[in-house]
């Protein structure tokens, strides 16, 4: 393959997506994948197709954002979220939570949250924002349907009220769906929403560089209202988390100082 240097300030220029800030070695072979599996043989050839294809244009966006996602994955963090920092929220802040869910990929996160909070106040009180830079994610989160993988971890209980099923796949319920809206953003780019109660981000900042990183922690923290908190993925921890502003209340959740 040819120059990739300028390859990455193209796809800049064409998707506003740094690929800067990701683990070159790795997201260079995911790329590199992908171009010769459209029979092509220079990143120059690969930028002139997404220019004017714009069905190859939206998998190369798609294919560029790391979608694994299901509900309620790793539950026991999700247990913990449910028996110790939902309530905790509560009686600091109120039942008018203000609640991102940050890189949410097909949805699947937050309708848990949805889920979840609904065991605690009534659920047209719940309100999430729901934010991805990928477009094709966020149109597959609106439809709300999903398979049994994706559903597996799911309580029973809200299995039974909230999904129905179509064939081989589940449709999650307007309740639900209504509670959250989604948008798109980038976030190594735009503004932060302000006044966060809670955050979401979770197996995502693992994908870019230890600069990245330490910006996303710092923006996220502004978000942040004072004593809210920041919840994050099993593989993930903020080791200078006192550096950004939080202190550390348990294992993958931080608040703020």
């Amino acid at each position: 393959m040819d120059d990739y240097e300028g390859f990455k300030k193209k796809v800049f220029a064409l998707t506003s997506i740094d690929l800067n800030a990701y683990k070159e070695r790795q997201m260079r072979r995911r790329i590199d994948t992908l171009i010769k599996r459209h029979n092509m043989t220079t990143y120059d050839q690969f930028v002139n197709s997404i220019k004017t294809d714009q069905k190859l244009f939206e998998e190369f966006v798609n294919y560029l954002t790391i979608n694994v996602s299901e509900f309620y994955r790793n539950p026991d963090q999700w247990r913990i979220l449910d028996e110790e920092i939902i309530p905790m929220l509560i009686n600091k802040f109120g039942n008018n939570l203000k609640i991102w869910s940050a890189a949410c990929s097909t949805g699947d996160e937050p309708y848990s949250l949805v889920m979840a909070f609904s065991k605690h106040i009534p659920i047209n009180k719940v309100k999430i924002i729901a934010t991805d830079i990928d477009n094709q994610v966020l149109d597959k989160a609106r439809m709300g349907l999903y398979n049994a993988k994706s559903i597996a971890a799911v309580p029973e209980e809200f299995k039974q009220k909230y999904f129905k099923q179509i064939g081989p796949s589940f449709q999650i319920s307007d309740d639900i769906k209504k509670q959250v809206e989604f948008k798109k953003h980038n976030l190594l780019k735009d503004s932060y929403p302000q006044g966060c109660h809670l955050i979401v981000c979770r197996n995502v900042v693992i994908y870019f560089t230890d600069e990245a990183k330490d910006d996303i922690y710092a923006e996220f923290n502004k978000s942040l209202v004072k004593g809210g908190l920041l919840f994050i993925g099993s593989t993930e921890q903020i080791s200078a988390y006192k550096q950004f502003g939080y202190d550390r209340l348990k294992s993958f959740f931080y608040t703020k100082e």
